[in-house]
């Protein structure tokens, strides 16, 4: 499923926010905490009366016998990744996976057009599929591209790849999983990207038969990532407790994710797509 044209009209106004200003070392459309504090070199301009005299390139004076500024950079990119939870558990159900691949192409797509470079990674046990860009020019094409996103192995273990995938020296960090690991697999990758002061969005994505099963009776469980089977009598005292520990796991979840600093958002597959980019996430302060 691709984007509506209107959407994509909607998300080109947006950027990606953030609360730390940690700037990339490369030219970009972000305007820096302040003219000139930057340490990377952009080029020169005729000196003016107030301008920081420490900034006069004398070699320049000593050739053409005027005063030029050194000037540097004050639109600065940000360095973001994205990280998609492509392991076995988020294929499964086709709305969930394809609803997942949106909310990437979506953040991917406004990273590119505001000229911030972009680390997209699929995570699963398949190395080689990152993609790194920067420009406007790869909006689309990259979009389309997470879009079209396949996986046909059977992976698991989103925690222990992730650590392996991860991008030490982004500023802005987006996760995208169904963050169904043992609560302490999380915790370990949230105090790796906070010893590197990194901005964390996570982002939880259930679909609505997870939330509320719709079993009943004698079935056959199978594990969609290790395809271990087991055969259940599933009647309504088992599912509550379900309900139950599910809301457990994603309230220490969240919880674990403001202990560390870091802005977590739960959403589900049958959420509107556009509802989740431009209410809940502009709510959040996030675009």
């Amino acid at each position: 499923m691709i984007l509506s044209k209107e959407l994509l009209g909607r998300l080109q106004k947006r950027k990606l926010q953030v609360k730390k200003k940690k700037w990339g070392i490369h030219k970009g459309t972000r305007r820096a905490a302040a003219f000139g504090a930057s340490l990377d070199f952009s080029d020169f301009r005729l000196y003016q009366p107030g301008d920081d005299v420490r900034h006069i390139d004398w070699n320049i004076y000593g050739r053409t016998q005027k005063h030029y500024i050194k000037r540097f950079l004050d639109e600065q990119e940000l360095s973001v990744a994205i990280y998609l939870d492509a392991t076995s558990s988020m294929r499964v159900i086709d709305t969930k996976w394809e609803r997942a691949k949106q909310i990437a192409a979506a953040f991917s797509y406004i990273a590119l057009i505001n000229d911030d470079r972009l680390s997209f990674i699929p995570v699963t046990g398949i190395r080689g599929q990152k993609l790194i860009r920067k420009g406007a020019m790869y909006g689309k094409h990259v979009l389309y591209e997470i879009l079209r996103l396949t996986e046909e192995e059977k992976t698991a273990n989103f925690t222990k790849f992730f650590e392996k995938n991860m991008m030490k020296k982004s500023q802005l960090t987006i996760i995208i999983t169904d963050g169904l690991e043992p609560l302490e697999h999380y915790e370990y990758i949230f105090q790796k990207l906070a010893s590197i002061h990194q901005e964390v969005r996570f982002i939880q994505l259930l679909s609505k038969e997870e939330i509320i099963p719709l079993y009943e009776g004698d079935v056959k469980l199978i594990d969609s990532e290790t395809n271990a089977a087991v055969n259940v009598s599933i009647q309504r005292t088992m599912i509550e407790q379900y309900e139950k520990r599910l809301k457990e796991h994603n309230e220490q979840l969240e919880s674990a994710c403001k202990r560390y600093g870091f802005f977590y958002l739960f959403t589900t597959d049958s959420k509107d797509l556009q509802t989740i980019l431009l209410h809940d996430c502009t709510a959040k302060g996030w675009i």
